[in-house]
């Protein structure tokens, strides 16, 4: 059986040859595929090791399980889709919310083990029926409407609890990242999360020597003096040991909250297969069911030990576009230094110290990023909001979502937030759709808005897709 585990040599061994890349059945020299699974793990370490923080979950069960997880998805495709999976920051919405009804980690972490379950069982429905199924059940009106407001609904989270913390330093770590998302190449703009964690880590600490402790909230509602980088913890740690672990718990009104989430994790993964296939020159569509029941496969597993859910991670894209290395030998090197991380208590608890004014200049972009992300579903699938059949869904669920706007059904249950707002977005769309004139879902819109005109690929027929020469839909890229 071929696992995907044999790698032929690549040239010399020590770079690519001019206008070639390393494809992922082939490697460098042990020492310099070691070197790039190295660097796949700081490419990914700002938000993944942001995002379990974020839920309140153990940093070091997180990169330990992201190890366990890669090696699951690089098994699982036969080592055709290079990839590094971490810890999804679609779900730190989704812990937020479960908290906030009084649930614990274990809730948090029961819940997300449902998604990962929903999530392998629409893989293998790729897998048998193809890809159609995901564009006819949720079209990117759909999906982007979606991934916006889980991003956004994220904004109180920054507002109330990690901003008041510290805003003089929210606000020059937010400066910080910003200038390094913008400014920095190749691989230093890949790892700009990264490197405003430790300009704010940096920050607060001289802060704390020159000014002393801070007067603010410290993740409650009252103000108490507390200093902003507090390392006794990490004193405390061991070097050596295993992390904590915990059985998950089941509550029907936190799997409702988590299950839409299911649909970001779609799409993040159809984007993901479809940007190495360009990048590789392989078409890897046939992998995509597979690549989307791995990560479920490996949220479940990460999951039920307590772990955070796992998802493949677009900073690794990039670090493979500036190197041009795709070879699935680096990631094995990356899964093996996220186990020891992860075997390393020390580690962990730098991790979780960092301050809470940092994560508030970190998260207003990264939030403001997941959300505009939505956005950017919609740019590239050619959606018109111009389209009363688009606009009135996506408007509707993104205001409830954003809004945490409720519906009450029992005393004892109620819809809410991302669930709610999900639900509308999905079934508005497709009800309308039922309904609507033919000339809204088959030619121009009725609202001009102004806005630029359709790709010249095609014709709109106002859902989303274009329409081809003999008048039938194609898919957008």
């Amino acid at each position: 059986m071929n696992l995907g585990v044999r790698w032929t040599l690549h040239g010399d061994g020590r770079t690519p040859a001019p206008g070639a890349v390393v494809r992922p059945d082939e490697r460098l020299s042990w020492p310099r595929t070691v070197g790039l699974g190295a660097q796949h793990v700081v490419a990914m370490f700002g938000a993944s090791f942001v995002a379990p923080v974020l839920m309140g979950l153990d940093p070091n069960l997180a990169i330990m399980m992201s190890g366990v997880a890669t090696v699951i998805f690089l098994l699982a495709t036969r080592g055709k889709v290079p990839s590094y999976l971490g810890c999804s920051l679609s779900f730190v919405g989704v812990a937020a919310t479960i908290r906030a009804s009084g649930g614990d980690s274990a809730t948090v972490t029961g819940a997300v083990l449902v998604v990962g379950v929903v999530l392998f069982l629409a893989g293998l429905a790729v897998r048998r029926f193809g890809a159609r199924i995901i564009h006819a059940a949720m079209p990117p009106i759909v999906t982007g409407a979606v991934v916006m407001l889980i991003g956004f609904n994220l904004a109180p989270v920054t507002a109330s609890t990690y901003w008041p913390q510290d805003q003089w330093t929210a606000l020059l770590v937010m400066l910080f990242t910003g200038l390094a998302v913008v400014c920095l190449r190749g691989f230093w703009s890949r790892v700009a999360i990264f490197l405003g964690l430790v300009f704010g880590y940096a920050l607060s600490w001289v802060l704390d020597l020159t000014f002393g402790k801070i007067h603010s909230p410290l993740g409650g509602p009252e103000a108490v003096d507390h200093w902003r980088l507090d390392l006794s913890g990490v004193a405390k740690a061991d070097w050596v040991g295993l992390p904590s672990f915990h059985a998950p718990a089941f509550e029907w009104s936190a799997i409702l909250v988590a299950l839409p989430v299911v649909i970001a994790l779609v799409a993040e993964n159809a984007g993901h297969v479809k940007a190495v296939g360009e990048m590789t020159g392989d078409p890897l569509d046939d992998k995509l069911g597979t690549a989307i029941a791995a990560d479920g496969a490996a949220s479940v597993l990460s999951t039920a030990v307590g772990g955070p859910p796992n998802t493949t991670y677009s900073e690794n894209i990039g670090v493979m576009a500036a190197t041009r290395v795709y070879s699935t030998a680096a990631y094995w090197a990356a899964a093996g230094f996220a186990l020891l991380f992860g075997l390393c208590p020390k580690f962990g608890a730098v991790v979780a110290a960092i301050p809470g004014g940092v994560l508030g200049g970190i998260t207003v972009i990264l939030y403001g990023m997941i959300g505009l992300l939505g956005a950017q579903i919609w740019i590239n699938a050619g959606v018109d909001l111009r389209n009363p059949l688009n606009l009135v869904p996506a408007a509707a669920g993104i205001i409830i979502g954003v809004g945490g706007v409720s519906l009450k059904i029992t005393d004892n249950f109620e819809l809410g937030g991302i669930a709610l707002g999900t639900i509308v977005v999905i079934t508005g769309y497709h009800v309308l759709r039922a309904f609507a004139p033919a000339h809204l879902k088959e030619q121009e819109p009725l609202l001009d808005s102004g806005t630029s005109s359709y790709e010249s690929d095609g014709k709109s027929n106002g859902t989303g897709e274009g329409t081809g020469d003999d008048g039938q839909p194609v898919a957008r890229s």
